[in-house]
């Protein structure tokens, strides 16, 4: 789109930045269909406000994912289907060697998904902006507001305790337990 007032194409970014946007998004949610669904929306919502879009203010990836991470907060906020679930979130079926089918997940490790799950909302939040959307530590820091210094802080002990979790489980599932 070259209406914008900015010299960047729209169509490069989206081929630039679909699958960090999905990646990002994949890390946060729990289905295929709903990370698809969501990423669609982060670059209809994009394409709308194209205009707006300013490059001295950060880069365009930086922008979609802020984008999709409100457009994660506002799914959350209205999903109220886990208020009819009991409790348990699905250890017992892994723990008893039940898998989701590929279909239900983005085919991450059941061990990595249980791990990060053990992390906290902010915690997941920065892992998925770092792995899922490959963004650098300061982007992080422009994405959410936090200080480099506090965002490195959090990935460290975020990373720190998946490999603790990780490598706890490691000989109980080589052990087949």
């Amino acid at each position: 789109m070259t209406d914008a007032p900015n010299s960047i194409d729209f169509a490069s970014v989206y081929d630039e930045s679909i699958w960090r946007v999905y990646g990002f998004v994949g890390f946060r949610v729990k289905s295929r269909q709903d990370a698809e669904d969501l990423t669609q929306q982060t670059f209809e919502r994009a394409l709308r406000a194209w205009a707006r879009f300013d490059p001295d203010r950060g880069s365009a990836e930086s922008w979609l994912l802020s984008i999709a991470r409100n457009l994660i907060i506002d799914h959350y906020r209205s999903d109220r289907s886990f208020m009819n679930k009991p409790l348990d979130d699905g250890r017992a079926e892994l723990a008893r060697g039940i898998v989701p089918s590929p279909e239900d997940g983005l085919g991450v490790a059941p061990e990595l998904a249980a791990a990060l799950e053990t992390l906290d909302d902010r915690e997941r939040e920065l892992i998925a902006l770092r792995f899922g959307g490959d963004l650098s530590g300061p982007e992080i820091a422009r994405v959410t507001g936090l200080s480099l210094a506090n965002v490195q802080q959090i990935l460290s002990r975020a990373l720190r305790q998946l490999r603790t979790v990780l490598v706890s489980d490691a000989p109980a599932a080589a052990l087949g337990a």
